[in-house]
């Protein structure tokens, strides 16, 4: 799957049906700014959008970004708060399709891995923060959090240009890897590429 990087507006419908076709959205432009058919996905994805992420491990060993975001209750928090397990940190929006269809995996990943690793699901929504909480109870997730980031620190912070993403953490704060793009976080696919960490960790 390409990585999408925008750098002017003009090229955003092409690239973001592009991105969209690859099991990602556009993180930089505002869901106004989706294309045609964008929030349909989001509803109706199922399994016709593609989770195959791309695995990116050019960022291994560096440290987590000190750039803050905010947590359930609306407070101020960093990765640093999370030292001590595994962290797998997604980025996702209410108005992406291919995060929409990942999101209950990773809610089962959640509950089948909560002694070896914590989820953040944390959302880049800008203009939808109203939307968050009912999806969430919409679909029932168990194990997930609603975490936000409206001003996109995390998102300009990983520099991919597309959501989802998603990064893993060893319990020293440290990357692993990143993948861009939709995954299935039941298979097994991703569970080799965590087990590794995870076990560490033990």
């Amino acid at each position: 799957m390409p990585i999408v990087h925008l750098s002017r507006r003009s090229l955003w419908p092409v690239v973001a049906l592009a991105a969209l076709a690859t099991g990602a959205c556009d993180r930089q432009s505002p869901a106004g700014e989706q294309p045609a058919g964008a929030e349909k996905t989001a509803e109706k994805s199922g399994p016709n959008v593609p989770l195959s992420g791309t695995l990116d491990i050019s960022q291994r060993g560096k440290a987590a970004p000190d750039v803050s975001f905010k947590d359930p209750a609306g407070k101020t928090v960093t990765l640093a708060a999370f030292k001590g397990k595994p962290v797998l940190v997604n980025l996702w929006a209410t108005w992406c399709g291919p995060c929409v269809v990942e999101m209950p995996t990773l809610d089962a990943l959640s509950a089948r891995e909560k002694d070896r690793l914590v989820v953040l699901t944390v959302s880049q929504d800008m203009q939808n923060l109203d939307k968050i909480a009912p999806f969430f109870a919409e679909k029932g997730f168990k194990n997930l959090q609603p975490y936000t980031d409206q001003e996109n620190n995390l998102g300009f912070s990983y520099q991919t240009g597309v959501m989802p993403t998603t990064v893993l953490y060893d319990a020293e704060g440290k990357e692993v890897w990143r993948m861009i793009g939709g995954m299935d976080w039941n298979g097994t696919r991703a569970s080799a590429l965590m087990e590794e960490t995870l076990a560490a960790k033990g």
